[in-house]
This record gives structure tokens, C-alpha cells and sequence, in this order.
């Protein structure tokens, strides 16, 4: 664990990484605090996450085809953006003088794409909008913790059955329930009012039931593309499978949508998750908590593969 002394009001903890590899690279710092700009609002961070985004802009762990490619986005020999962290919850702290959508104290969450740093520190500066991602009130029923967990898989689970063009009386497969993504796509197909078949190992069956799935198949004992039955849309949440073999069971006409797919935030999608989730009909699932200097064990644990829902990284500890 590493000892942090008294630090001064002008600055912040943050957990940096320069050069790509496993967890141990995340270093804890002292850093100075940002000051927004006009346009900005500064946000004390209570919450962020690890997602499989951070884990693998960590390890620069992209398949062979892309590996160059996303070398050259986001840092061909060294990490372009110090920060890793897609998404979080807070509170803010401080406005600029052009921001209209904000106040001082409002209660926020949303994520970092493509900003120049990202949610393991202590403090942010989100524009009020921008172009790749997305910034709303906090659902006022979620704690910080569930609320940071929220945008990046929701959106994604959401986008794809957008996609999907999922309809009320279908029939999907989940293919990866269990995880964040996975967790959220069986609850938006559940409240659509779809048939929904959740594919995990039975260690998580329990926890994909009580999201909504209808019925489960464990992928170690069963491959779902050998069965009879056929589905209206396949999502593959983990991308861990093909369209090759989801077509043995789609209906004519069926989709197969993949979290290897382009997806986009929009900020209609965050305002919906939000409702649903201030409805009661979107919850997230928090695997695990661990505090801003405990980031290599969460990066280790994310790391294993084993991760249900989400691993909430908690700066209030």
C-alpha cells in the first residue's frame, strides 16, 4: 500500500502510468490540481472504475490488426494520456464562466473519452459538452459508487440493441452475461420486453437471473451455436465469439451485434440509462471495491478474467 503525506489544498492524488505493461506500471502521485477552463467544470472525483478499456490501453493488449493502428491513437512507444479511467461520478467543485449547464455542487457522472486525462485521480476537468463523450446529474437514487459504473457499459449495452433493432416479444442470447456490459444488456432486454438466455458459467447464474434472464446456459458445459433453439438477435457482450457461429442459431432475419463493433455515446443514451436506472429498472452491479491505492489489485483482479459486473475503484475510502 502506498503512504501518501498531508497533501496541500493546490494538489491532488492521481494514479499515472508511462509506459505499457501489467498492473504494476500504475504509479500513485502527488499531482497539481487542474483549473478549468471557461467552457470546463472541475470535478472531486468519488468514484471511477476499472473497465476492460483501462485494462487493455494498459497493457496495449490489441489484437494484431489494430495494435498499430490504436498505437499510433493513443501512443506508438509511450502512453499518450498519463490517466487511465473511462468513467466516474462526483461532485463539482468549480465552474468556468461560460458554463450554463453545471453549479457548484452538483452531483455529476459521465466519462473521459478522448479528454487528456482520465478518472484515477482525485480531481477532473470535464468540458460542460463535447464531442466523444458524454456528462449528466447524477441518478438521484445511486450512490457515487453505483452511479460511476454506469455510462460506459449501459451506453454500450444500449447501442447495440439499438442496433439490433431489439423488439418487445423477441428472443436474445447474452452471450457473457455476467459482465458489465452483459450485465446491463440483460436488463434492457428484460425491461423491453424481450425473452432473454444468459450465457455464463453457473457460478453467476444466481446473478443473471436476478438481472432478468429467462432462462442460462453455462458456455463450459454447453456451445450455445450446436443447440435447437433460435433467437432474434445474438449480442455478444465479451467478444469471445463470431457471427460465423451465431448464425447456426439466428432466426432469418436475426442480428448479431458485438462489443468488437464501433459504438458511439450519445447523450440521449446517458439521459435514458439515467431515468431507468432512477425507475428502478437499471441497476449495476458492483463486483468489487477497492480504494484509488489499492488500482494494481484492481487492475490484477480485472486482469483474471473473472470479473462480474463492475470494479468500482472508491476515492472515498
Amino acid at each position: 500500500m502506498c503512504v501518501i503525506s498531508r497533501i496541500p489544498k493546490t494538489n491532488m492524488r492521481a494514479v499515472v502510468y508511462e509506459k505499457y505493461g501489467p498492473p504494476e506500471v500504475l504509479t500513485l502521485k502527488d499531482m497539481e490540481r487542474p483549473k478549468p477552463k471557461d467552457d470546463e467544470i472541475l470535478v472531486k472525483i468519488h468514484a471511477a472504475t476499472v473497465t476492460s478499456g483501462d485494462v487493455r490501453l494498459r497493457s496495449s493488449d490489441f489484437p494484431p490488426l489494430f495494435w498499430l493502428p490504436a498505437r499510433l491513437i493513443f501512443g506508438l512507444f509511450k502512453p499518450k494520456k498519463k490517466i487511465l479511467g473511462h468513467e466516474l461520478a462526483g461532485i463539482v467543485e468549480e465552474t468556468g464562466k461560460s458554463v450554463t449547464k453545471f453549479n457548484v455542487g452538483d452531483s455529476v457522472f459521465g466519462t473521459t473519452t478522448m479528454l487528456s486525462s482520465g478518472s484515477y485521480a482525485e480531481y477532473i476537468c470535464l468540458p460542460q459538452k463535447w464531442k466523444h463523450g458524454v456528462l449528466a446529474l447524477k441518478p438521484e437514487n445511486l450512490t457515487y459508487q453505483e452511479a460511476a459504473a454506469l455510462p460506459i457499459g449501459a451506453m454500450t449495452a444500449m447501442y447495440l440493441l439499438e442496433k439490433a433493432n431489439l423488439k418487445k416479444g423477441q428472443t436474445v442470447l447474452i452471450y457473457g452475461a455476467s459482465g458489465s456490459v452483459g450485465s446491463y444488456a440483460v436488463q434492457i432486454a428484460h425491461n423491453k420486453g424481450t425473452s432473454v438466455k444468459g450465457v455464463c458459467s453457473t457460478s453467476n447464474f444466481e446473478m443473471v437471473k436476478s438481472l432478468g434472464a429467462d432462462s442460462l446456459m453455462d458456455y463450459k458445459e454447453e456451445d450455445y451455436s450446436e443447440g435447437s433453439e433460435k433467437f432474434d438477435v445474438i449480442f455478444d457482450a465479451v467478444g469471445k465469439t463470431t457471427k460465423a457461429r451465431a448464425k447456426k442459431v439466428l432466426k432469418t432475419g436475426g442480428a448479431f451485434v458485438s462489443v468488437k463493433m464501433l459504438t458511439k455515446e450519445k447523450d440521449e443514451h446517458l439521459k435514458l440509462i439515467k431515468n431507468m436506472a432512477e425507475n428502478g429498472a437499471l441497476k449495476p452491479f458492483i463486483d468489487k471495491s477497492f480504494k484509488l491505492d489499492e488500482i494494481v489489485k484492481a487492475h490484477e483482479y480485472v486482469d483474471t478474467g473473472r470479473k462480474r459486473g463492475n470494479v468500482v475503484i472508491d476515492l472515498l475510502k
